[in-house]
């Protein structure tokens, strides 16, 4: 059988940090750049963090240099483990069980599609002890897209798909993969390299809001995790 990719956001579809992602970015802005209010009029909901970033600093005069970005990610991942600590945040309904049990099919590979940096991705993954399910070489994911690189989130799409063709070891077209998330922005990202596009109103977006962008699918949450299984297979 043809090996499948099925490509997971994290926020919002696996998990809430409870505000942990956002205090940590504050935290990086208000010590190294001295930006009070970094995130009034920000949409942050589906978004890369090299967007986010490359937003803020124009909004607040901040010169968007590969220095100041590289120091802002440092500082962000120094305090992304203890904001995660002391914020309430939760894994969603029953994502472990459907992990677990996509996990278990041969032809099925699990793989990530975030705006998150790949290593702020690894310390959420691992606060809540989920990285079991998704694959690292050392200090590397073995394939996925993140938003280290790249602003705007098709293009992480696109880099995510060409990681998972080297790791499967052929060229992989959008009918082998799949994206699975909360926002509008994933769906479309989903289409940009022709994927099956499924979405979850367990982010800030209700089935109502997220069915006129026309995904695939679209699920109120997980918690029929054989039902879940069963029509993500059925997609695939």
């Amino acid at each position: 059988m043809t090996q499948k990719i099925v490509f997971f956001d994290i926020d919002g579809t696996l998990l809430h940090t409870g505000g942990a992602g956002q205090r940590a970015l504050g935290l990086a802005l208000v010590e190294g750049f001295q930006v009070d209010f970094p995130f009034e009029g920000v949409l942050t909901a589906g978004r890369t963090d090299r967007g986010i970033t490359d937003e803020i600093f124009q909004r607040h005069g901040v010169e968007n240099s590969d220095a100041n970005r590289r120091r802002f990610r440092d500082a962000y991942l120094a305090h992304l483990p203890d904001a995660l600590s002391d914020s309430p945040g939760r894994l969603l309904p029953c994502v472990r069980e459907l992990l677990e049990q996509l996990a278990g099919e041969k032809h099925v590979t699990l793989s990530l599609l975030t705006g998150n940096y790949a290593e702020g991705a690894w310390i959420k993954l691992r606060h809540f002890q989920l990285d079991d399910y998704f694959r690292r070489d050392g200090l590397n994911f073995k394939h996925g897209g993140f938003g280290d690189d790249h602003a705007e989130r098709d293009d992480v799409a696109r880099f995510a798909l060409t990681t998972a063709s080297t790791y499967v070891k052929r060229r992989l077209a959008g009918v082998d993969t799949m994206v699975i998330g909360d926002t509008p922005a994933d769906i479309q990202c989903a289409r940009a390299i022709d994927a099956t596009a499924v979405a979850v109103a367990t982010g800030t977006y209700t089935v109502d809001e997220l069915r006129p962008h026309a995904p695939d699918h679209v699920f109120e949450d997980f918690s029929d995790t054989d039902h879940t299984t069963q029509r993500i297979l059925e997609l695939l």
